[in-house]
């Protein structure tokens, strides 16, 4: 049985314990194009060109503010931009950065139907 995740993020606290290495692995086939560098979940994104990649940068921050989980950004050269995922709550991955990760994922669907 696949494990499930909530449709959006759930607040966390500083009791919210970090998922273990097995508990995370278990959920990284939810979002099979994320790598799981235990304990941050990333992804890079190559763009068209630099504003490309500063407009899927907003896009992405958008769409965390919504979810009220946040990414590191890291533009690199002139087209990719990196997003690497933890919570900063538990200092390791919480099921949120696996939701958030398949959010970005949809919405990366829909940016490339547009």
């Amino acid at each position: 049985m696949r494990p499930a995740l909530p449709a959006h993020c759930e607040p966390c606290t500083e009791a919210t314990p970090a998922l273990t290495p097995g508990a995370a692995l278990a959920l990284q086939v939810l979002v099979p194009a994320w790598t799981l560098d235990y304990p941050r979940l990333r992804r890079t994104f190559t763009l068209a060109d630099f504003r490309a990649a500063l407009a899927w940068m907003n896009r992405v921050g958008m769409l965390a503010e919504e979810e009220q989980h946040h990414p590191d950004f890291h533009l690199t050269g002139w087209n990719k931009l990196e997003l690497v995922l933890w919570t900063h709550a538990v200092d390791g991955l919480s099921t949120n950065d696996f939701v958030l990760a398949r959010r970005i994922d949809e919405l990366w669907g829909r940016s490339r139907r547009d």
